[in-house]
């Protein structure tokens, strides 16, 4: 809900920006910079998220193995009974 109300915002922001641009009334340095912090904070976005994926993919590969263990291991008792 927060992103939403968020992204509302800056879309708004960005509108008046762009009708500002249009009109010349922004220099160009002003939007390069705005342009660059967005860019540096979606590549840091990235950072994080593959390291989450990576210790979320490692948990699930460990489960998955217990469970494989775990399921051989009952099946070989019901067999010995």
């Amino acid at each position: 809900m927060f992103m939403e109300f968020l992204e509302k915002i800056t879309n708004w922001v960005l509108d008046k920006e762009e009708e500002s641009a249009k009109n010349c009334q922004i220099p160009i340095d002003d939007i390069a910079k705005q342009l660059q912090i967005l860019e540096d904070k979606r590549d840091e976005l990235q950072k994080k998220c593959d390291e989450q994926l990576k210790i979320f993919n490692n948990l699930i590969s460990r489960l998955e193995r217990i469970k494989t263990e775990e399921a051989l291991k009952c099946e070989n008792k019901k067999k010995e009974n």
